[in-house]
């Protein structure tokens, strides 16, 4: 099965990052477990600026979707949880 991970590059000062957030902590909590194929990971740009520049973040909030460690897709600006499940259901189907 493959391994699907979700970076959400987010700043503390970013409004839109704050309105996506509760979302982003929802598939937190029911994604990041042992055993599930789906982890989701915050990354706050003001303190990771070396992954920040590893995935040319240019605007936040970004989400980049990882596959088996490859960028599947990525999505900058507010994303709705149905659009962030849409796009993990998508990359788990190839």
């Amino acid at each position: 099965m493959a391994k699907v991970k979700v970076l959400d590059f987010w700043a503390q000062w970013c409004g839109p990052c704050r309105a996506m957030g509760p979302a982003i902590e929802s598939l937190m909590e029911e994604h990041n477990r042992e055993g599930s194929d789906i982890e989701i990971s915050k990354i706050d740009v003001d303190t990771n600026p070396e992954l920040t520049e590893k995935y040319s973040i240019r605007s936040i909030p970004t989400l980049i979707f990882l596959k088996d460690g490859e960028e599947f897709d990525r999505k900058s600006g507010v994303q709705s949880k149905e659009k962030i499940v849409s796009k993990i259901n998508e990359a788990l189907s190839v």
